[in-house]
């Protein structure tokens, strides 16, 4: 998971991107980094670390120009050691490109060989990203004849690109001397939405909430398959670039992934959280007497909407039992295990008098290895809870995400091939209630009806690209580097400024 941006102005973007990138910060801390054109040169910085960190005064003035494009990363492919793999991405011919990317190539080993045999490209680093880079500049090469660029000729490499590239592919690239392009997979997987503001600044981003946040009026989303092409004097061209377009969006930007006041393929994240707490609360009745339950409480930060909506539905009383230090380093998101080692007590402290005495039911957005789960549980013993019931407003993640996700081995998630008693058992809660799969598919897409389904692999074990099998899984995350335990718990992962903190 990633964040992109990508702007064509008439004044100089630097600090534009900037500010984009700290809205999308949430999505990616390994890296960041920012390219911008003037007249034909581009100017770029990358850097491991956080924004804010990356990025000092001197490096934001050697960054000039009125185009530009930037990224978060958070690795799920390539080496997440490697300076090398921050992104942008760089190519000198044709023209000069540059690309962010957001999402994960599934073929992305066989294409590189393909690269190497039949196109005669170099590739460097471990990086899908830089594979799908050079697979667009050798199709855009093909179109091009002479000096002269039209969007037809951009418009025809990228159908080439979906012909040749699987998997899921946020992109966004920028043309020396030519525009801003953008465009989204078949599948529409990965999300990213265009927006304009009233100098006649065009911005292409990951949420909508990096949009309204610079000052943008959201326009619309990028529709899976489409590409579209932003010259230079901020005319935007668009078309559809694939056969056989589909949208399946991937249902964990809802569960987690997105900030909750983004809209995303027409859904609002907020609400689409707040209807699986409705949907929850059915799930709580079926198993669950509600009149043993005394407090509803979230594990901050991002399952506080269907904590709520679950316990106005049951008619429990909703509570804060958990403060959150945000100054403890994110240990999420930094690669690394020795690193993700500390204590979730440094990062949570309870409300003991929320929990002294009272049978409590925690809710959490998601559960994928369990760990965390099970030191807030007994966190919340040791503060006197007389019965801790855990729900989760997902289904159990019984299955890798191959799509920019980073759940890479089924072995590694608490609820693979274990029914939900041995899991309640190895999480040590006196009750576990799960989110079903078709109810969340139901909760979220009611929400648009437009949809034709989404990318819910990690539940269900269908992957929308139809190419994925247990060969595929294990050979992708061979080719991770440098990863040796990337996703330490459930969403609400105490360390991942997401959400209300972002």
């Amino acid at each position: 998971m990633c964040g992109i941006v990508g702007v064509v102005s008439h004044a100089p973007v630097n600090q534009l991107i900037y500010d984009a990138l700290l809205l999308l910060q949430h999505r990616g801390q390994d890296a960041a980094g920012i390219v911008t054109q003037l007249e034909r040169k581009f100017f770029m910085h990358k850097a491991k670390g956080m924004v804010r960190d990356v990025f000092r005064t001197r490096n934001m003035r050697g960054l000039p120009g009125d185009a530009g494009l930037g990224q978060v990363r958070y690795p799920t492919a390539g080496n997440a050691y490697s300076e090398e793999e921050a992104q942008p991405f760089y190519v000198n011919a044709p023209f000069g490109i540059v690309l962010v990317h957001n999402g994960n190539l599934t073929n992305a080993q066989a294409l590189k060989a393909e690269l190497f045999t039949t196109d005669h490209r170099h590739i460097n680093t471990e990086s899908d990203s830089e594979v799908l880079l050079n697979v667009f500049a050798h199709e855009l090469e093909k179109t091009t004849r002479g000096i002269k660029l039209t969007p037809e000729d951009v418009f025809k490499a990228v159908a080439q690109v979906h012909k040749r590239v699987r998997g899921s592919y946020a992109v966004i690239a920028m043309i020396s001397g030519h525009g801003v392009l953008a465009f989204r997979d078949p599948y529409g997987i990965r999300p990213l939405s265009l927006g304009r503001g009233k100098d006649g600044t065009v911005m292409v981003a990951s949420e909508s909430v990096t949009l309204e946040g610079t000052g943008h009026a959201f326009e619309r989303h990028v529709q899976p398959g489409e590409a579209v092409f932003i010259d230079l004097k901020g005319n935007v061209h668009a078309r559809q670039c694939a056969d056989n377009p589909k949208l399946f969006p991937c249902i964990f930007e809802f569960v987690y992934l997105a900030r909750p006041d983004s809209v995303m393929d027409g859904i609002s994240v907020y609400q689409a959280r707040l209807n699986l707490g409705e949907t929850l609360a059915k799930r709580v009745i079926s198993t669950l007497p509600p009149n043993e339950i005394d407090v509803i409480i979230p594990i901050p930060e991002s399952s506080r909407p269907s904590a709520m909506e679950c316990a106005k539905l049951l008619g429990i009383p909703y509570r804060e039992g958990f403060v959150k230090n945000r100054y403890v380093g994110r240990t999420f998101i930094m690669p690394g295990q020795g690193v993700r080692k500390k204590s979730v007590r440094q990062k949570l402290n309870v409300i003991s008098s929320e929990f002294k005495g009272r049978n409590v039911m925690l809710v959490d957005d998601s559960i994928v290895r369990g760990t965390t789960s099970r030191e807030i549980v007994q966190m919340a013993r040791e503060a006197g809870a007389k019965k801790v019931y855990l729900a989760s407003a997902a289904p159990p993640v019984r299955f890798p995400n191959v799509y920019g996700i980073d759940m890479p081995t089924a072995t590694e998630l608490v609820a693979h091939g274990r029914t939900i008693d041995e899991i309640r058992e190895i999480i040590g809660c006196d009750a576990l209630i799960y989110q079903d799969v078709e109810g969340m598919k139901r909760a979220i897409g009611s929400l648009n009806p437009k949809l034709d389904g989404f990318d819910a692999s990690c539940f269900d074990g269908v992957y929308v690209t139809g190419d994925i099998n247990p060969d595929d899984i294990a050979r992708i995350n061979e080719a991770r580097v440098g990863q040796e335990d990337p996703l330490e718990e459930s969403a609400s992962r105490l360390a991942l400024p997401n959400a209300e903190e972002a």
